[in-house]
């Protein structure tokens, strides 16, 4: 009954979602309204122009300070060009890093400048900006070789011909606007050709490809899959060089009306819960550059938009941050998502405003950090906001919400500890969804145990970038497959990827004493698994243990294994008993048992070595420290049952 209860409920969240309001931000306003709400570019300040003393004054004195430091060190910085040899790296080794290292650096060093300068406005940064400025402005490709398409009449190397708009090409959009708005008469006193190059450059790369060509950012692709952070990432960049360089208010208001059907093809099909299937580590660049694109509208118009944050998805997607939260340092990580990801605490703190949450204002307070001058290269306009923000945001209290329990049936993740705003005891989350998702892996019913906020058994999350990542063969990653998850290997078969590859019978239940989901992950496996059902349940029974139990039906008996991942040595200490040696750097070691049936599968541990390119990514994340448990039956049958109960000992 209570299941039957469960999926009446899914069912009834599925419909409100169906029936949930649709183009949010597009469907408020006609574009001649848009142009009539919109400041008029030549009386539009939202941050203080550099003659404006009295308002840098109110900007905080030891962040600028800092800048002002860091941005004298660059004074003679030595704007290095980009040889096409470089480039061609993606295509030659499957190397993106050394290309974005010299490209990111250049426009984290010009971001510095600018602000130096206006807040110093003595003119000594203004030669180190134009050098910046038309440095960058003669690349070849404001983007980097990564996000080039995978053609022969590319590899490697940018079709200068044909300009279109990624991720870092937009942002250098960002720099150069906001360079033209905070310095552009001191750019003009050298020379009228600076600001004028800047136009040009972004009017040609950014402005008319956005306007006249798809992209496939912007929409569903051909599986149906929504558009992911790209959307929302690119569209903040976009809008802040529209607002600021676009001097025709047609032109500008045109972009807009764009630019926010683009943000809804985001928004529309995203989960009502706020769930990211991104993981934590990209919800900076999806749900909070949403709110980036709403926070710059609002200063563009007067706060036409702020009706956007009454809405319960906006508030959602919000949340996910802190309820996807593990611990101080751990985060939900599976996907491509991070374990230990960087939270923009200033940014965080903003959002929580706007909704007036104040669980994550202060959670967002909880990762602030002192002054050190750097000066964050994505999201630059980020910046302005934090340094007008600091009296407040000083003044805020630390806290982490840590909830008990979350589910989030729109990407079918639950979330479960012992208790209530404590790290104290175990920590469970386990997954359904499909093999489709952004940034997949094919993880349907994996789950990961952590243990006073510190890893037991683990999602690998993703390594170095490189080449094969998102090509076809990513999945030729060993940790983008299913069998280097805590997921099994049945008749021999893994999950293969793609959206019909999906958990069904999803149910989610919660008390006081335990939570659980439990979902069917035949559907996940190809035919070869023969599998008719594969039940699995994961429950957290509170301050005793996590019991994950498997009942299935095949067609046919032949191998399984079942794979358990972790970051810990572990070792068989008797029959039915292996114990994983819990050593985490800030707390006390203890043995964590797993207990299984010693005559129904025989374990085995084996480290995974950490040699390729990608692997790069896995050791700065967890160290050269990665072991995989594989429990195989010795023999399989048609119908039976599998389980784990995992304790500290």
């Amino acid at each position: 009954m209570k299941k039957t209860m469960l999926f009446l409920t899914v069912f009834l969240f599925y419909l409100q979602i169906t029936a949930q309001q649709q183009n949010l931000l597009s469907g408020k306003y006609s574009t001649q309204q848009l142009q009539e709400l919109l400041i008029p570019k030549a009386q539009w300040t939202p941050f203080p122009r550099t003659d404006d003393r009295a308002g840098w004054a109110k900007a905080n004195e030891p962040m600028m300070l800092a800048i002002v430091k860091q941005a004298t060190s660059y004074i003679n910085y030595n704007w290095p060009s980009i040889p096409a040899t470089l480039s061609l790296l993606i295509d030659r080794t499957g190397d993106r890093n050394e290309y974005q290292r010299v490209s990111y650096e250049k426009r984290e060093v010009l971001g510095t400048l600018i602000l130096a300068e206006v807040y110093e406005n003595k003119g000594r940064f203004v030669d180190p900006i134009i050098n910046g400025i038309w440095n960058i402005c003669e690349e070849s490709f404001w983007g980097v070789p990564a996000h080039l398409p995978r053609a022969k009449d590319y590899s490697g190397l940018m079709d200068v011909s044909q300009p279109f708009v990624e991720l870092f090409s937009a942002e250098t959009a960002t720099f150069l606007a906001w360079a033209d708005y905070f310095v552009g008469e001191k750019l003009d006193a050298v020379s009228p050709q600076v600001r004028k190059r800047i136009y040009y450059e972004t009017n040609n790369r950014i402005f008319q490809p956005l306007m006249n060509k798809p992209h496939g950012w912007m929409a569903a692709n051909a599986n149906g899959r929504p558009p992911n952070n790209w959307n929302p990432w690119i569209c903040s960049n976009w809008l802040n060089a529209a607002l600021l360089l676009e001097k025709d208010a047609t032109k500008r208001a045109a972009m807009i009306t764009k630019l926010l059907t683009v943000l809804d093809a985001f928004l529309n099909p995203y989960p009502q819960d706020g769930g990211c299937d991104e993981g934590p580590g990209y919800w900076g660049a999806a749900a909070a550059s949403l709110f980036d694109n709403i926070a710059l509208l609002n200063l563009a118009t007067n706060n036409a938009f702020n009706y956007v944050y009454e809405d319960e998805k906006i508030k959602n997607m919000a949340r996910f941050i802190y309820r996807s939260q593990i611990s101080a340092a751990y985060f939900l990580n599976f996907a491509d998502a991070d374990p230990q990801p960087g939270m923009a605490a200033s940014m965080i703190y903003r959002f929580g405003k706007a909704i007036h949450d104040t669980s994550m204002m202060q959670f967002g307070a909880f990762y602030r950090k002192p002054a050190s001058g750097r000066v964050s290269r994505s999201h630059y306009f980020r910046n302005l906001f934090e340094l007008f923000m600091q009296d407040e945001f000083q003044q805020t209290p630390q806290h982490l919400p840590l909830p008990a329990d979350v589910w989030l049936p729109g990407i079918q993740v639950m979330i479960a500890r012992d208790k209530q705003g404590s790290t104290d005891g175990l920590f469970v989350a386990a997954k359904g969804g499909h093999n489709d998702e952004s940034h997949n892996h094919n993880d349907v019913g994996n789950y990961i145990v952590y243990y006073n906020g510190a890893p037991v058994l683990i999602d690998i999350g993703r390594g170095t970038y490189t080449r094969k990542t998102f090509g076809d063969r990513r999945y030729n990653i060993w940790y983008n497959c299913s069998d280097y998850h805590n997921t099994p290997t049945i008749n021999g078969a893994n999950q293969p990827p793609g959206p019909g590859y999906k958990a069904t019978r999803v149910a989610y239940n919660k008390s006081k004493l335990y939570a659980e989901l439990s979902l069917d992950m035949a559907g996940a496996y190809p035919e070869q698994a023969a599998a008719t059902s594969w039940q699995r349940s994961v429950k957290l029974n509170r301050g005793k243990n996590v019991v994950i139990k498997d009942i299935f039906v095949l067609k046919k008996a032949g191998a399984i294994t079942e794979h358990l991942m972790t970051c810990y040595p572990a070792e068989i200490i008797k029959p039915g008993e292996l114990v994983i040696h819990y050593q985490p750097k800030n707390g006390e070691p203890k043995d964590f048992v797993i207990q299984y049936n010693a005559r129904q599968m025989q374990p085995t541990v084996e480290k995974i070595p950490l040699t390729a390119m990608e692997d790069k990514g896995v050791q700065d994340k967890w160290g050269d420290n990665i072991y995989r448990i594989n429990f195989t039956v010795t023999t399989p049958k048609t119908n039976d049952a599998i389980q784990f109960v995992i304790a500290p000992k």
